[in-house]
Formats: structure tokens, C-alpha cells, sequence
């Protein structure tokens, strides 16, 4: 049916359809399943608005109408189109349904006679061979390959009618999903699933993701697909007829590892010697393996990493590794394993040699976990506390052994002792007299002092002399005055507090009684003398070979006598204190006292009689008082003793 149509200036076309109906809002036979697939638009929807309406029959004779909508007015082409359809027409039922009974007709405008035959054709393929005066077609039980177009035909003449669809209606056959692409499907990637169903009416299709309604349409599009996505789904189609399910296809959607964690089993205090287990979890597609390091080293794999009686050095950060071939996760715990001190010392600072006055730090290590409480002692007390004890200004008195104790709440341990020997410069020099001078006896003075390392250099000083007068712990002084040592070690030297050392003299009848018993003695030895020389021939030549005597008397002032009258025997270094009050005095008497003597006198005897006549003097003191005591050839001296040594 050929048409056209105008419209005012400024107006826009918003729809263009055919009616057969003219009304308010008459039926567009575009959306009329009776004539959807019948009716086909030619026009250009702007100015031409000519259809085509194939396979009419007899129920297609109708007032036909064509009209448009603007953005501003509506309009319906009036009075129409009449459609008069003659000749042979098929009759149909509207709506065939799977498993009804159906009649279709052949009818004809022109007349016919009894006699006429009718042929049947589906799809224009002759249904039956039978030629019989019914112009029915009866089809029991439709079916849906039934459906398709029906004509009829008069036997004899070659016009056919035109075709007649028959649309058997049915309810969905099961659908079958297809998923695109159809390999491995990867985070990230398009997803789009096909519902196919077979149904007439054509079905409204439902996507459903396990129980849950998910979409509407044939086609259900998943752009960027995630993990969250994996599942399974399943499309219902249904009509009016019925509804059917599909079987569920599963997305299965590849990711590499995340959501990965490491714990420690158990999760509170682990003490050396427990066991402890570390779990990794980790979520991947497919599954990830699972390796463990502890810093840089593989220590394990798999899920699970056991360590039955840890120790400390099990300590240290764990890491699980999860990879899968899309790619890999780290997750790391700390394992802080408890255990009391051990390894427990002390060290010194300054580490050298510690002097008196310098500032020392002694410092505790101690390898322990939870870190532990340090205490100081020494000796047995209890000094400090902490990692650090520290000394300012040290003396001898810190000196000792020191320790330390680490304690934790797993337990306790003490170091070794570690000695500070402070070193210090002489202290508390002190000087100490044994005995005392007597007519001109010598005293000893002993000098002690404190140090560290202990004083090996003693010096003497007598006051108001500016140079030392002896050395040594022990000095002998033979004078009176006032005495004091020095005492030295590499860090100082000290001296002590003077002393006084005062002369003392004896009683004088003691001192004469002593110069007369050494007058007798000498004057004994002498007789003896005498008498050996008379013995025999051999005398003189004897009294030749007889050892010489020596006599050795010592002062401060040296003087020796020119004469010799007292005695036969030789005096050899014969010194006086003072000299003598009359030098021409022959004989041994004089007033001055012989203060030290010592007279040797070695002779030879015949060998018979050496044992019998020999005479032994050792050590004779004679204190004597100040009157005259007159030896030959030796002079006296202002000290009042004479000591005799060994006389033979």
C-alpha cells in the first residue's frame, strides 16, 4: 500500500506506525503478532510511509490506517486504506498451541462446484496426495514442527492461495548457556554468557547466580570480572506457556594470591622448648604453593611450618611466600621466643690500667629475652642496679671483685667476677723505730707506706738537708735529729712525718768496768804471747810466720799514734773520733774512750799443741767511764765501747 504524508515546519517526527483501528490510541500492527511477520515498512519514515503486507487472507479485509506522532501534535491519515482480499483464502485459527487440534479451511470467492478438489501445501510442499471435495486440513495434536506457512490450491487450476503461517506456540525447551570466552578466564577479562531456549512465544530470559537473581536478557555481559564473580549460574527462560531452568555452568575466574596472612600458633608468650606451629592462608585461583623464609633462607613449605623445642635462635621474622603462576604475596610474622639470662659478663672501661681518681664504667651483658633486670655487687653486697654501673672518681676503696646478676622472669644467672685493682700513689707513709742510739749505737728506721702498685723506692731526708741521706725500706741512723723517708711508685710518692732520734749515754762505772775487763783481756793475751816465744828453738823462726794483728778502730776524725809500746802486734787502720789531747804521750793512758775495735792476731804453733794453746775472743763490748785508758800505739777515741772480734 503506497503512501506519503507531510507535516508542519519545526515539527520532529518521534513515531511513524499502521493501524487498523481508528481511535484514540489505536494498536501499532507492527507489535500485532498476527501481522509482525507479515508487515514490512518500505517508506523512509520521514515522507514515505508505504508497507507491504504479505500472505493476506480473508480475515486481513480491513479499514487500513497510517499515522504519525510529532514532538507537538499527533496525527491519523483518514479516511484510510480498504484492503479487499477475493480468491482462495486459507482459514486459520489466531494462536495454535503444542497439543491442540486444528482446522484450516480453503475458501473462495468465486464459485465452485461440488465436484472441486482441494490441494495442501506447508512451506509450498504438497501435504497429501488426496483429492477430495473437503476444503478442511485437520491436524490433531499439533505439534511444533508443525508450524509454517499453509496454501491451498483448487485441483485443476494453478492459482494457489496465499500462504497462511501457523505458529505453534510452546513452552521453553531447557535452556544451554555459553560462556565466551571459553578458555581460562583471568581477573580482570570480559565475561559474556548466552541463554539459548527454544519457546514460542519467544521467552523472557532470568540469570541467577547460585539462588540469587543477578539479570534480565537473553545475553549477560561481566566486564573487568573479578574473584567475586566466580560461581555458578544458570538462566531461566519462560512465556505463557511455561518455564524451564538451564543447568548451572560454573565461572571459575583465575587470580593471583591476596587476602595472605601468617600466624603462630599458639598466640601468646612462647617460652625455649615449646613447640610452635605458623600457619599460612592465603586466597588464590588456582591454589598457591606456599614456601617459608626466615630473612633471606628457605626454611619450609607448605601451609604449615613446625618447630617443635624452639630456642632463641628461632627468633626473627618469618615470611610465607604464596605464588600461583599469575603471580605472588608475601606475608610476614615475628617470632619472639623467651628465655632466662645466659651468657652473662661484665666488662671494664677504660680496659687498661685504672688509676686512683679516674672515672671507670663497668657494663653488664646479658643475652636474654623479655631484656633483663641487672644488680651489682660486690663481694657479696649489693652496690647498683642497672646494665651500667659507673664510678666517678675511683679510689682504692672501690678496689675488689664485682659481679653481676641478670634476672628475668624465666630465671637468673650471674657473670664471672671481674676484679678492679685501683692503682694509687703512696699513702699513710709511716716510719717506725726499732731501738735507739746509745754512746753512738746506730737505730733502725723502718718506713711503711699504702700503694698500689706496692712502693719499691724508699728515700731518707734528714730535716733542714736538702739531699737524701739513705735509701731502702730500712734505714739505720747513727746520729740524732729528726728523720723522715719518701716513698715512691710510678703514680706519685708521699712522705712521711718526721721522727726524732735522740742519744742516750750509760751510766759511767759501767763504762769503767767495761774498760777495765777489756784491759785484762788484752793484757792476758798479751802475756800469753810472751810465753809462746819462749817455748822452744823454733821460736823466732815461728814468731816470723805468725800472721799479723790488725786493729781497726773507727771514728769521724782519723789518727794514728807513731809509737807502738803496749804491744808487739800490729794495729792496722786505727781511726779516732778526735785527736788526741797529748800527742806525745807514749803510753795507753788517756782520757778520750775508744769508741769501735776489732784485733785480729793469727800465729802458727806446732801442730801437737794448736788445739791446746789456741784462745778464741769474739764480740767483747767494754763500756767505759771517762778516766784514762792507756793502750800502746793506739789512741782513744771519744766513744766510750771497744768491741774485740775474734782473737786468735
Amino acid at each position: 500500500m503506497s503512501c506519503t504524508y507531510t507535516y508542519p515546519t519545526g515539527h520532529q517526527i518521534k513515531k511513524v506506525f499502521w493501524t487498523n483501528k481508528n481511535s484514540e490510541e489505536p494498536p501499532d500492527l507492527f507489535e500485532d503478532p498476527e501481522y509482525s511477520q507479515r508487515l514490512q515498512y518500505l517508506g523512509d519514515k520521514q515522507q514515505n510511509c508505504t508497507i507491504r503486507l504479505s500472505h493476506v487472507t480473508l480475515k486481513d479485509s480491513h479499514m487500513y490506517y497510517f499515522r504519525f506522532i510529532t514532538d507537538k501534535e499527533k496525527w491519523i491519515g483518514a479516511p484510510g486504506v480498504t484492503l479487499t482480499v477475493t480468491d482462495l483464502q486459507v482459514e486459520s485459527p489466531e494462536r495454535v498451541t503444542e497439543g491442540d487440534s486444528v482446522t484450516l479451511r480453503c475458501k473462495s470467492s468465486c464459485a465452485l462446484t461440488d465436484r472441486a478438489t482441494f490441494i495442501w501445501y506447508r512451506n509450498s510442499q504438497p501435504l497429501t496426495e488426496r483429492r477430495d471435495r473437503n476444503n478442511e486440513l485437520l491436524l490433531q495434536s499439533v505439534r511444533r514442527e508443525d508450524s509454517g506457512r499453509y496454501s491451498c490450491a483448487v485441483d485443476g487450476h494453478t492459482h494457489i492461495s496465499p500462504d497462511v503461517q501457523i505458529n505453534v506456540m510452546y513452552p521453553p525447551v531447557k535452556p544451554v548457556i555459553s560462556i565466551r570466552p571459553s578458555g581460562v578466564i583471568v581477573e580482570g577479562d570480559s565475561v559474556t554468557l548466552n541463554c539459548i531456549s527454544d519457546s514460542n512465544h519467544p521467552a523472557e530470559i532470568n540469570w541467577f547466580k547460585g539462588g540469587t537473581f543477578v539479570e534480565f536478557g537473553r545475553i549477560f555481559s561481566i566486564s573487568k570480572i573479578s574473584s567475586d564473580d566466580s560461581g555458578e549460574y544458570k538462566c531461566k527462560s519462560i512465556n505463557e506457556h511455561g518455564e524451564k531452568y538451564s543447568d548451572a555452568v560454573t565461572l571459575n575466574v583465575m587470580y593471583p594470591p591476596r587476602s595472605i596472612s601468617a600466624s603462630i600458633s599458639p598466640s601468646g608468650v612462647i617460652v625455649e622448648g615449646d613447640s610452635v606451629t605458623l600457619n599460612c592462608i592465603s586466597d588464590s585461583n588456582p591454589p598457591a604453593e606456599i614456601i617459608w623464609f626466615k630473612g633471606g633462607t628457605i626454611v619450609g613449605s607448605g601451609r604449615i611450618f613446625r618447630i617443635s623445642k624452639i630456642s632463641s635462635d628461632d627468633s626473627g621474622e618469618y615470611k610465607c611466600k604464596s605464588t600461583n603462576k599469575y603471580g605472588d604475596k608475601y606475608s610476614a610474622v615475628t617470632l619472639n621466643v623467651m628465655y632466662p639470662p645466659r651468657s652473662v659478663s661484665v666488662y671494664i672501661s677504660p680496659s687498661g690500667v685504672i688509676v686512683e681518681g679516674d672515672s671507670v664504667t663497668l657494663n653488664c651483658i646479658s643475652d636474654s629475652n623479655p631484656p633483663a633486670e641487672i644488680s651489682w655487687f660486690k663481694g657479696g653486697t649489693f652496690v647498683g642496679s642497672g646494665r651500667i654501673f659507673s664510678i666517678s672518681k675511683i679510689s682504692s676503696d672501690d678496689s675488689g671483685e664485682y659481679k653481676c646478676k641478670s634476672i628475668n622472669e624465666h630465671g637468673e644467672k650471674y657473670s664471672d667476677a671481674v676484679t678492679l685493682n685501683v692503682m694509687y700513689p703512696p699513702k699513710n707513709v709511716l716510719v717506725s723505730i726499732s731501738g735507739e742510739i746509745v754512746e753512738e749505737d746506730s737505730v733502725t728506721l723502718n718506713c711503711t707506706s699504702d700503694s698500689n702498685p706496692p712502693a719499691l723506692n724508699f728515700s731518707w731526708f734528714k730535716e733542714n738537708e736538702p739531699s737524701a741521706v739513705g735509701s731502702g725500706q730500712s734505714f739505720s741512723a747513727l746520729q740524732s735529729g729528726r728523720f723522715y723517708c719518701q716513698a715512691h711508685n710510678q703514680h706519685g710518692s708521699q712522705r712521711s712525718d718526721a721522727v726524732t732520734v735522740t742519744e742516750h749515754r750509760g751510766h759511767g762505772w759501767l763504762v769503767w768496768l767495761g774498760i777495765t775487763v777489756a784491759c785484762l783481756g788484752f793484757f792476758i793475751i798479751i802475756i800469753l804471747f810472751i810465753m809462746r816465744k819462749r817455748r822452744g828453738a823454733k821460736a823466732e823462726d815461728l814468731t816470723e810466720k805468725q800472721d799479723n794483728l790488725y786493729s781497726t778502730v773507727t771514728g769521724r776524725d782519723v789518727h794514728v799514734s807513731e809509737s807502738a809500746d803496749c804491744d808487739d802486734a800490729q794495729y792496722a787502720s786505727v781511726t779516732s773520733s778526735k785527736p788526741r789531747r797529748d800527742g806525745n804521750a807514749p803510753e795507753c793512758r788517756d782520757t778520750e774512750e775508744i769508741q769501735y775495735a776489732t784485733v785480729q792476731h793469727h800465729r802458727k804453733t806446732e801442730t801437737k799443741r794448736a788445739e791446746e794453746n789456741e784462745s778464741h775472743y769474739d764480740n767483747i763490748r767494754i763500756r767505759q767511764p771517762d778516766s784514762v785508758l792507756r793502750l800502746s800505739n793506739v789512741q782513744t777515741v771519744e766513744e766510750a765501747s771497744v768491741i774485740y772480734s775474734r782473737v786468735k
